[in-house]
């Protein structure tokens, strides 16, 4: 038993036709600045974790996908020193428009056994293999 809040948030492991993966920098503006992350964020009142995640894409990279786009393929669940995370990770191969980087500091296609090199929050880490495994 914890007396930490639990924080749902929603990422999405974006590949193209390369078999790449997108993860996107978070901004000096944000906690644990700097480092790679894969796409999304918490969700709103009411809100499914997949239109979550089709808002955080349009918002964060401005693509469109639909929800029959959106796999499921893993999660997360990491304790925070103030939250508890619990993160579903969705595979997505389609989308409308060419992502750019609204929110983050940077983007960057990476190959799944390169995502290793980049340092991500400890909640992104343990769905590297998941990703590793499938593609």
């Amino acid at each position: 038993m914890t007396d930490k809040p639990l924080l749902l948030v929603v990422a999405c492991a974006l590949v193209d036709a390369d078999r790449r993966v997108l993860i996107a920098q978070r901004p000096e503006s944000k906690s644990l600045a700097g480092l790679w992350e894969f796409p999304g964020g918490k969700l709103e009142a009411g809100e499914t974790p997949e239109a979550a995640l089709i808002r955080e894409l349009d918002e964060e990279l401005g693509i469109e996908t639909k929800e029959a786009c959106l796999a499921p393929l893993s999660f997360a669940s990491h304790a925070y020193e103030s939250i508890h995370l619990l993160m579903p990770l969705y595979v997505c191969r389609k989308w409308q428009g060419t992502p750019q980087a609204r929110e983050h500091a940077a983007l960057k296609w990476v190959r799944p056994q390169a995502l290793r090199d980049y340092p991500m929050p400890p909640a992104d880490e343990p769905l590297i293999a998941a990703l590793c495994d499938l593609l």
